[in-house]
């Protein structure tokens, strides 16, 4: 029995492969029937189609030039009358007369009249050594046993008295110069000096004083 069971299965087996080989089979023949039947009907269909390109148009000859037409002139328009204006002439205007300068007088100043010139000098009065002596000698510069030497000079007026008295070279000390100008300017006269004409005149004069402390 298991041997029966076992011939029947092989058995059917076969008959399966032989039932998908006979499908296989008539499938491919199927598809390739088709596929040769599709191609065909294809190439039956196609037609070769020859197109033509359409002539050139003919060629357009020109429209004939139109009949010649008159142009007649525009009219002969007279030109506006010309307007004359007067020019004005520019009035002469004569020129000026020449500046005439007067003449520039120069006054001339008469001349001066001559300096007067001493003919005459001053002479004085008295003794001049004696208008300054050591009694006279300031105390202060004699305690401290200053010494030197005052130049002056002075005017003499038209009376013969003295006037500006200046020192010209100093001692050295102030109070030995001073009483120098004032003691001559108080103690000194003159006779007043003469021009060429006899009147009297302002002259100057000067002179040294010599300031020496006494010996006793």
């Amino acid at each position: 029995m298991a041997y029966a069971d076992q011939q029947m299965s092989s058995r059917r087996v076969v008959a399966l492969i032989l039932v998908a080989a006979l499908h296989a089979l008539v499938g491919y023949a199927f598809i390739s029937g088709l596929a040769f039947n599709v191609i065909k009907k294809v190439a039956v269909d196609t037609k070769i189609v020859d197109v033509q390109e359409p002539p050139p148009p003919p060629e357009q000859k020109p429209p004939p030039p139109p009949p010649d037409q008159k142009v007649e002139p525009p009219p002969i328009v007279a030109p506006p009358p010309i307007v004359q204006t007067q020019t004005l002439t520019p009035p002469i205007v004569a020129p000026p007369p020449p500046l005439v300068q007067a003449p520039v007088i120069h006054e001339t100043a008469p001349p001066a009249p001559p300096a007067p010139r001493i003919s005459q000098a001053a002479g004085a009065k008295g003794d001049p050594s004696q208008w300054i002596t050591n009694d006279d000698y300031p105390p202060g510069a004699m305690r401290e046993g200053r010494e030197g030497t005052t130049r002056v000079s002075w005017t003499i007026n038209e009376q013969g008295k003295i006037e500006n008295c200046q020192v010209t070279q100093s001692s050295g000390s102030p109070d030995l110069d001073e009483t120098a100008c004032r003691l001559l300017t108080r103690r000194g006269k003159y006779s007043p000096a003469k021009d060429q004409n006899g009147q009297p005149m302002r002259s100057s004069a000067s002179r040294s004083i010599r300031w020496t402390i006494p010996k006793d």
